[in-house]
Protein backbone atom coordinates (compact mmCIF):
# COMPACT_ATOMS: atom_id res chain seq x y z
CA UNK A 1 0.00 0.00 0.00
CA UNK A 2 1.17 3.70 -0.66
CA UNK A 3 2.77 5.65 2.55
CA UNK A 4 -0.04 8.20 3.28
CA UNK A 5 1.19 11.30 4.46
CA UNK A 6 0.31 13.87 7.47
CA UNK A 7 -2.96 15.01 6.98
CA UNK A 8 -4.08 13.39 4.12
CA UNK A 9 -6.74 14.78 2.58
CA UNK A 10 -9.02 12.01 0.38
CA UNK A 11 -12.69 11.14 0.13
CA UNK A 12 -15.19 9.31 2.18
CA UNK A 13 -17.34 7.42 -0.66
CA UNK A 14 -19.72 4.48 -0.56
CA UNK A 15 -19.07 1.20 -2.70
CA UNK A 16 -21.01 0.53 -5.95
CA UNK A 17 -21.45 -2.32 -7.85
CA UNK A 18 -18.25 -1.66 -10.13
CA UNK A 19 -15.27 -1.34 -7.71
CA UNK A 20 -12.86 -0.41 -10.23
CA UNK A 21 -15.89 2.38 -11.72
CA UNK A 22 -16.21 3.75 -8.30
CA UNK A 23 -12.63 4.64 -7.57
CA UNK A 24 -12.18 5.80 -10.96
CA UNK A 25 -14.77 8.32 -9.89
CA UNK A 26 -13.39 8.96 -6.73
CA UNK A 27 -10.12 9.47 -8.23
CA UNK A 28 -11.12 12.23 -10.73
CA UNK A 29 -10.93 14.48 -7.78
CA UNK A 30 -7.39 13.97 -7.24
CA UNK A 31 -7.03 12.25 -3.95
CA UNK A 32 -5.87 8.58 -3.92
CA UNK A 33 -7.09 7.66 0.02
CA UNK A 34 -10.44 7.46 1.33
CA UNK A 35 -12.90 5.53 3.55
CA UNK A 36 -14.73 2.85 1.90
CA UNK A 37 -18.19 2.56 3.10
CA UNK A 38 -20.14 -0.72 2.04
CA UNK A 39 -24.05 0.01 2.08
CA UNK A 40 -26.11 -2.24 3.85
CA UNK A 41 -28.11 -3.70 0.84
CA UNK A 42 -24.23 -4.24 -0.90
CA UNK A 43 -23.39 -7.69 -1.05
CA UNK A 44 -20.84 -8.92 0.12
CA UNK A 45 -19.85 -12.40 -1.30
CA UNK A 46 -16.80 -12.32 -2.95
CA UNK A 47 -16.51 -8.29 -2.50
CA UNK A 48 -12.98 -8.97 -0.55
CA UNK A 49 -11.34 -10.34 -4.30
CA UNK A 50 -12.95 -8.07 -6.03
CA UNK A 51 -12.20 -4.44 -4.35
CA UNK A 52 -8.74 -6.13 -3.69
CA UNK A 53 -8.32 -6.83 -7.04
CA UNK A 54 -9.45 -2.87 -8.03
CA UNK A 55 -7.89 -1.23 -5.08
CA UNK A 56 -4.14 -2.98 -6.65
CA UNK A 57 -4.59 -1.81 -9.94
CA UNK A 58 -6.35 2.03 -9.33
CA UNK A 59 -3.24 2.35 -6.59
CA UNK A 60 -5.97 3.70 -3.96
CA UNK A 61 -5.63 3.37 -0.08
CA UNK A 62 -8.40 2.81 2.60
CA UNK A 63 -7.97 4.09 5.74
CA UNK A 64 -11.70 2.81 7.17
CA UNK A 65 -14.46 0.67 6.05
CA UNK A 66 -17.55 1.75 7.16
CA UNK A 67 -20.85 0.10 8.17
CA UNK A 68 -24.82 0.90 6.62
CA UNK A 69 -27.55 -0.76 7.37
CA UNK A 70 -30.60 -1.74 5.39
CA UNK A 71 -33.62 -0.05 7.25
CA UNK A 72 -31.72 3.19 8.87
CA UNK A 73 -33.30 6.39 8.64
CA UNK A 74 -32.00 9.81 9.25
CA UNK A 75 -35.51 12.11 9.23
CA UNK A 76 -35.34 13.67 12.51
CA UNK A 77 -33.63 12.79 16.33
CA UNK A 78 -36.26 10.13 16.99
CA UNK A 79 -36.13 8.59 14.06
CA UNK A 80 -32.54 7.84 14.16
CA UNK A 81 -32.88 6.62 18.10
CA UNK A 82 -35.28 3.96 16.71
CA UNK A 83 -33.55 2.89 13.31
CA UNK A 84 -30.19 3.90 13.06
CA UNK A 85 -26.77 1.65 14.14
CA UNK A 86 -26.56 -1.33 16.69
CA UNK A 87 -28.50 0.21 19.25
CA UNK A 88 -31.99 -0.41 18.35
CA UNK A 89 -32.94 -4.16 19.39
CA UNK A 90 -34.95 -5.08 16.78
CA UNK A 91 -32.53 -5.22 14.06
CA UNK A 92 -29.38 -5.64 16.65
CA UNK A 93 -28.61 -9.48 15.52
CA UNK A 94 -28.37 -9.13 12.08
CA UNK A 95 -26.57 -6.08 12.17
CA UNK A 96 -23.94 -7.55 14.69
CA UNK A 97 -23.55 -10.29 12.07
CA UNK A 98 -23.18 -7.46 9.20
CA UNK A 99 -20.45 -5.29 10.91
CA UNK A 100 -18.47 -9.12 11.63
CA UNK A 101 -18.99 -9.71 7.95
CA UNK A 102 -17.61 -6.22 6.79
CA UNK A 103 -15.06 -6.58 9.02
CA UNK A 104 -14.16 -9.79 7.54
CA UNK A 105 -14.04 -8.05 4.07
CA UNK A 106 -11.57 -5.19 5.46
CA UNK A 107 -9.35 -7.44 6.54
CA UNK A 108 -8.79 -9.05 3.44
CA UNK A 109 -8.38 -5.67 1.48
CA UNK A 110 -5.75 -4.81 4.87
CA UNK A 111 -7.90 -1.93 6.24
CA UNK A 112 -7.46 -1.12 9.93
CA UNK A 113 -10.09 0.34 10.80
CA UNK A 114 -13.99 -1.04 11.26
CA UNK A 115 -16.53 2.31 11.52
CA UNK A 116 -19.96 2.89 11.78
CA UNK A 117 -22.57 4.77 13.52
CA UNK A 118 -23.35 2.47 16.49
CA UNK A 119 -26.61 4.53 17.57
CA UNK A 120 -27.47 6.72 19.96
CA UNK A 121 -25.82 5.91 23.66
CA UNK A 122 -28.23 6.38 26.59
CA UNK A 123 -26.74 9.08 28.72
CA UNK A 124 -27.91 6.82 32.12
CA UNK A 125 -25.08 4.17 32.41
CA UNK A 126 -27.02 2.39 35.09
CA UNK A 127 -30.10 2.03 32.38
CA UNK A 128 -30.49 -1.98 31.12
CA UNK A 129 -30.08 -0.90 27.76
CA UNK A 130 -26.66 0.83 28.46
CA UNK A 131 -25.12 -2.40 29.99
CA UNK A 132 -26.47 -4.05 26.88
CA UNK A 133 -24.94 -2.23 24.23
CA UNK A 134 -21.48 -1.47 26.36
CA UNK A 135 -21.33 -5.79 26.27
CA UNK A 136 -22.26 -5.78 22.35
CA UNK A 137 -19.50 -2.77 21.66
CA UNK A 138 -16.89 -4.98 23.75
CA UNK A 139 -17.76 -8.22 21.51
CA UNK A 140 -16.98 -6.33 18.49
CA UNK A 141 -14.36 -4.42 19.49
CA UNK A 142 -12.93 -8.18 20.61
CA UNK A 143 -13.71 -9.42 16.64
CA UNK A 144 -12.25 -6.52 15.27
CA UNK A 145 -8.84 -6.80 17.48
CA UNK A 146 -8.65 -10.31 15.70
CA UNK A 147 -8.69 -8.80 12.43
CA UNK A 148 -6.38 -7.09 12.89
CA UNK A 149 -8.18 -3.56 13.96
CA UNK A 150 -10.06 -0.86 15.86
CA UNK A 151 -13.98 -0.55 16.32
CA UNK A 152 -14.27 3.11 15.40
CA UNK A 153 -16.90 4.91 16.99
CA UNK A 154 -18.58 7.86 14.77
CA UNK A 155 -18.94 10.92 17.04
CA UNK A 156 -22.22 13.23 16.68
CA UNK A 157 -25.25 11.67 18.44
CA UNK A 158 -24.43 12.19 21.88
CA UNK A 159 -22.36 14.80 23.70
CA UNK A 160 -18.64 13.84 23.91
CA UNK A 161 -18.48 13.52 27.78
CA UNK A 162 -21.23 10.94 27.17
CA UNK A 163 -19.41 9.17 24.52
CA UNK A 164 -16.19 9.27 26.04
CA UNK A 165 -17.75 7.64 29.52
CA UNK A 166 -18.81 4.65 27.22
CA UNK A 167 -15.31 3.88 26.17
CA UNK A 168 -13.80 4.52 29.44
CA UNK A 169 -16.99 1.71 30.57
CA UNK A 170 -16.25 -0.25 27.23
CA UNK A 171 -12.33 -0.49 28.47
CA UNK A 172 -10.80 -2.07 24.85
CA UNK A 173 -7.27 -0.50 23.62
CA UNK A 174 -8.88 -0.99 20.10
CA UNK A 175 -11.95 1.56 20.68
CA UNK A 176 -11.48 4.50 18.58
CA UNK A 177 -13.41 7.35 17.32
CA UNK A 178 -14.01 8.80 13.81
CA UNK A 179 -14.74 12.77 14.68
CA UNK A 180 -17.30 14.41 12.75
CA UNK A 181 -17.58 18.22 13.75
CA UNK A 182 -20.74 18.56 11.31
CA UNK A 183 -22.27 16.21 13.28
CA UNK A 184 -22.05 17.75 16.59
CA UNK A 185 -23.50 20.74 15.32
CA UNK A 186 -26.23 18.30 13.15
CA UNK A 187 -27.24 16.42 16.16
CA UNK A 188 -27.23 19.28 18.75
CA UNK A 189 -24.38 17.74 20.94
CA UNK A 190 -22.18 20.01 21.39
CA UNK A 191 -19.57 22.61 20.08
CA UNK A 192 -17.23 20.54 17.89
CA UNK A 193 -14.13 21.90 18.35
CA UNK A 194 -14.62 21.58 23.15
CA UNK A 195 -15.62 18.05 21.53
CA UNK A 196 -12.18 17.53 19.67
CA UNK A 197 -10.81 18.72 22.85
CA UNK A 198 -12.73 16.46 25.13
CA UNK A 199 -12.24 13.41 22.70
CA UNK A 200 -8.77 13.72 21.29
CA UNK A 201 -6.95 10.68 22.09
CA UNK A 202 -8.81 8.23 20.93
CA UNK A 203 -9.66 10.33 17.90
CA UNK A 204 -7.76 8.12 14.45
CA UNK A 205 -9.38 9.61 11.44
CA UNK A 206 -11.65 12.83 10.84
CA UNK A 207 -14.37 13.55 8.77
CA UNK A 208 -14.57 17.03 7.24
CA UNK A 209 -17.87 18.47 6.46
CA UNK A 210 -19.70 21.52 7.60
CA UNK A 211 -23.82 21.65 8.94
CA UNK A 212 -25.91 24.46 10.53
CA UNK A 213 -27.58 24.02 13.82
CA UNK A 214 -31.47 22.74 14.34
CA UNK A 215 -33.71 24.99 14.07
CA UNK A 216 -34.49 26.13 18.15
CA UNK A 217 -38.28 25.66 17.76
CA UNK A 218 -37.76 22.56 16.28
CA UNK A 219 -36.15 20.27 18.87
CA UNK A 220 -36.77 16.99 17.61
CA UNK A 221 -35.04 18.08 14.25
CA UNK A 222 -31.57 17.12 12.71
CA UNK A 223 -29.64 20.43 11.49
CA UNK A 224 -28.88 20.60 7.69
CA UNK A 225 -25.70 19.74 5.60
CA UNK A 226 -24.10 22.36 4.03
CA UNK A 227 -21.26 22.80 1.98
CA UNK A 228 -17.62 22.59 3.36
CA UNK A 229 -17.00 26.03 4.67
CA UNK A 230 -20.99 27.50 4.20
CA UNK A 231 -21.98 26.34 8.07
CA UNK A 232 -21.00 26.62 11.50
CA UNK A 233 -18.04 24.65 12.02
CA UNK A 234 -14.97 27.26 11.53
CA UNK A 235 -13.03 24.90 9.47
CA UNK A 236 -9.99 26.79 9.95
CA UNK A 237 -10.25 26.77 13.76
CA UNK A 238 -10.94 22.87 13.08
CA UNK A 239 -7.58 22.29 11.77
CA UNK A 240 -5.87 24.17 13.43
CA UNK A 241 -7.41 22.85 16.73
CA UNK A 242 -6.61 19.25 14.64
CA UNK A 243 -2.40 20.25 14.87
CA UNK A 244 -2.69 21.36 18.04
CA UNK A 245 -3.50 18.34 19.49
CA UNK A 246 -1.01 16.32 17.44
CA UNK A 247 -3.39 15.28 15.01
CA UNK A 248 -1.77 13.64 11.84
CA UNK A 249 -3.85 10.91 10.33
CA UNK A 250 -6.52 11.07 7.27
CA UNK A 251 -8.86 13.76 6.77
CA UNK A 252 -11.55 12.22 4.75
CA UNK A 253 -13.83 15.06 3.08
CA UNK A 254 -17.88 13.73 3.29
CA UNK A 255 -20.64 15.15 1.46
CA UNK A 256 -23.86 13.61 1.56
CA UNK A 257 -25.62 17.11 0.37
CA UNK A 258 -29.53 16.23 -0.24
CA UNK A 259 -29.10 17.91 -3.57
CA UNK A 260 -26.99 15.45 -5.31
CA UNK A 261 -26.35 17.78 -8.07
CA UNK A 262 -24.58 20.04 -5.61
CA UNK A 263 -21.98 17.16 -4.68
CA UNK A 264 -19.13 17.36 -7.24
CA UNK A 265 -18.96 21.01 -7.27
CA UNK A 266 -19.07 20.20 -3.29
CA UNK A 267 -16.93 18.26 -3.38
CA UNK A 268 -14.04 20.20 -5.36
CA UNK A 269 -14.38 23.17 -3.46
CA UNK A 270 -14.24 21.49 -0.06
CA UNK A 271 -10.90 20.17 -1.44
CA UNK A 272 -8.99 23.02 -2.32
CA UNK A 273 -10.08 24.32 1.12
CA UNK A 274 -8.57 22.28 2.99
CA UNK A 275 -5.53 22.25 0.58
CA UNK A 276 -5.04 25.36 1.65
CA UNK A 277 -5.67 24.94 5.30
CA UNK A 278 -3.06 22.40 5.18
CA UNK A 279 -0.45 24.07 3.32
CA UNK A 280 -0.65 22.13 0.03
CA UNK A 281 -1.47 25.23 -2.18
Amino acid sequence: MLGLESLEIGLMFWAGADARATLREVKSYNVRSGQLGFPGDLPLDGAAAKWDAALTAEEFVPVTAFCSYVGEDYADIPTVTRTVGLVPLSTRKERIARTKAVSNVAKELGIESLGCHIGVIPADHGAAPYAEIREMTRELCDFCKDNGQSFTLETGQEPAKVLLRFMEDVDRPNLKINFDPANMILYGTGDPIEALTVLSKHVISVHCKDGDWPAREKPEALGVEVPLGQGKVNLPAFISKLKELGYTGPLALECELADTSKRPSAIRDGLAMLKRLTGRT
